[in-house]
């Protein structure tokens, strides 16, 4: 039964595709008396059925990638080729099984036809001319769909007796859930330089010339650009624009809110289902009962009923009996569009009032810049038609507003105008013998930029590193030196040795799996772990610290964990599918080599051509 359902649900996929093709495409198809674009022994591939997969296969990757895909960019993708080929394997095991003799009647034909939605009438009945109808505009016959359905069905069951009855593989299984959910106990510590025992012998010029000649890479000097640049921002020409004082006088109107805010308050807000129950609430409040108590005894947060900062007309017909309570008074209670509420005013916002003469300068910086990045926006045409006609960001600098620069440009610099990610984007991607665009930068601001010279990465001279020299050999030989001393220190670590009696701070992990993570160690960390025997004492290199770990012990996957089944069941099923899959392959494979497949390439290239 279980064979039979699975037969069944391959099928019904199957069928929806082929349906959704039928519906799909229209009646149009190749001229002519081509009809196939090729055998698989006694089985055809026609071209209705090429088509249409390939159709499928470009709507479905345009899907995937969001954007419709052409034939030509398919064609590059090698889509058309993948199409094809499994085709050509469909139609070879078509081939086989009725080499086999296997074969559904034709009862059952009639039943996968009803099933189909888009043969069914309004009264939801199988509706011939329906079935005529679509098979029509799709350009085949009753007699081939049919013969694509019984073609369907019987390699389905040639597919199902080869992939059928893998068994799950569970010494696969209980070896990966071995492996997944074996628990190790360890007891470390971290060693810092600070824990040095012995001081570092100092840096000789030698040990030092010898750290330098071997991390080259750590003083390279990137790739530098040497860039010329005109650009222009509204602080370059805002202090040249004229504000008249009713501009001024028009913005402080428009934004009066923001300079003249009334008195407010700080108010919580607590809301009850009927005003006995704020009442009860309200009288027990005491010494040891407060506001937060009754806000809690409800199940709330204080960020629940806290309303903020509120004016008088925020509060509507309760604001006289709000703004008279004076800090930590509860007032209530009183009726809100909620229901009765009791408020707690916590503090009081006194009003903030900015004369037109005291905003005024903030008022005049911002028109400026408002109104220097319109004539920025207004410049545009005119630096554009000069960049056009050859001019240099010289020109620029001396016929508009822009300003010209210079800078040594490399991945590490960030100052000035490298300081916006568009400019670093466009110094990286400049060529020598680029003509000048305009770029457009944040809040309006535009450049435009020449790449003069470009200056290959180089080794910086010892003399122009040496701070750098000194921290990293200093680094290495710390580090050089922590190990040394671990090592030592993990000859004094038995299994039952707590660290602390050897100067140790440890810590530890009970359970820790080959999913886990420990804050601050390196990613090769747990491999290290799990490397070791139970009772081992371990010095890790962790790049700038040492970890002494000892393994405690090892506890394998608890057998009764839900979990633990779950995984193992999913892992032996994953593998079971893997080996079907590879036994399919195969076997598709061997059935292909022994099959006389024939492609007729004009007609393969007339369906390209049309597609195109």
């Amino acid at each position: 039964m279980a064979t039979k359902s699975k037969n069944r649900y391959f099928l019904w996929i199957i069928m929806g595709l082929l349906v959704v093709g039928l519906l799909g495409f229209g009646t149009g198809g190749l001229s002519g008396n081509i009809r196939n674009i090729g055998t698989m022994g006694d089985k055809p591939i026609s071209v209705l059925r090429y088509q249409r997969a390939l159709s499928e296969q470009l709507q479905a990757f345009g899907a995937q990638v969001g954007t419709p895909i052409g034939f030509q960019q398919a064609q590059a993708l090698g889509l058309d080729q993948a199409v094809l080929e499994q085709i050509v394997t469909r139609r070879t095991l078509d081939n086989e099984a009725g080499a086999l003799g296997i074969s559904v009647g034709d009862g059952r034909v009639r039943d996968e036809v009803l099933r189909v939605p888009a043969f069914k009438g309004l009264s939801g009945d199988f509706d011939r001319e329906a079935y005529r109808f679509a098979l029509s505009q799709s350009g085949i016959s009753e007699a081939e769909y049919e013969t694509s359905i019984r073609e369907d069905i019987a390699r389905t069951l040639l597919q199902g007796a080869v992939v059928g009855g893998v068994p799950a593989p569970q010494a696969y299984a209980e070896a990966l859930s071995q492996f997944v959910g074996e628990a190790r106990a360890i007891t470390y510590a971290t060693l810092t330089a600070a824990d040095l025992t012995a001081p570092l012998a100092g840096a000789t010029e030698a040990d030092l010339q010898a750290y330098y000649d071997a991390h080259p890479e750590d003083f390279t000097k990137p790739e530098e650009r040497d860039i010329t640049y005109a650009w222009l921002i509204p602080d370059m020409i805002q202090d040249n624009i004229e504000i008249d004082e009713q501009a001024l006088r028009d913005l402080y109107q428009e934004r009066i809110n923001d300079f003249m805010v009334p008195e407010r308050r700080l108010v919580e807000r607590l809301v009850f289902v009927d005003t006995a129950a704020a009442e009860a609430a309200k009288a027990t409040l005491s010494d040891t009962v407060d506001f937060d108590q009754l806000v809690a005894d409800r199940g709330l947060e204080l960020s629940d009923v806290d309303l903020g900062d509120v004016s008088r007309d925020d509060l509507g017909t309760n604001a006289d009996a709000v703004f008279a309570a004076t800090a930590g008074d509860v007032v209530g209670p009183l009726n809100t569009t909620l229901g009765p509420a009791l408020f707690r005013m916590n503090a009081v916002l006194a009003a903030e009032e900015v004369a037109f003469e005291d905003a005024q300068d903030d008022l005049r910086i911002e028109l400026a810049a408002a109104r220097a990045r319109r004539v920025i926006d207004d410049s545009r045409d005119k630096i554009n038609d000069l960049l056009a006609g050859g001019a240099k960001l010289e020109d620029l600098a001396e016929q508009t507003d822009m300003e010209l620069g210079e800078i040594a440009w490399s991945i590490d610099t960030h100052d000035g105008i490298a300081a916006y990610e568009e400019f670093r984007a466009a110094a990286e991607a400049v060529k020598e013998g680029d003509y000048p665009t305009l770029v457009d930068l944040p809040d309006g601001d535009i450049f435009a930029m020449r790449l003069n010279k470009i200056t290959a990465p180089s080794v910086r001279p010892i003399a122009g590193v040496m701070d750098g020299v000194k921290a990293g050999w200093t680094a290495q030989a710390e580090q050089t030196a922590l190990l040394a001393q671990a090592a030592e220190t993990a000859k004094e670590i038995l299994p039952l040795t707590a660290f602390d009696t050897i100067g140790l701070a440890e810590k530890k992990e009970p359970a820790l799996t080959r999913r886990g993570y420990v804050e601050g160690t390196s990613p090769s960390f747990l491999t290290d772990v799990f490397a070791m025997a139970t009772g081992e004492v371990k010095v890790i290199d962790n790049g700038t610290s040492v970890l002494l770990v000892r393994l405690d012990s090892v506890t394998p996957p608890d057998e009764n964990d839900a979990q633990t089944a779950a995984e193992k069941e999913a892992a032996a099923q994953t593998a079971a599918a893997g080996i079907s899959q590879d036994l399919f392959e195969a076997f598709a494979a061997s059935v292909q080599a022994r099959t006389d497949v024939n492609i007729n390439q004009a007609a393969l290239n007339a369906v390209h051509a049309q597609l195109q």
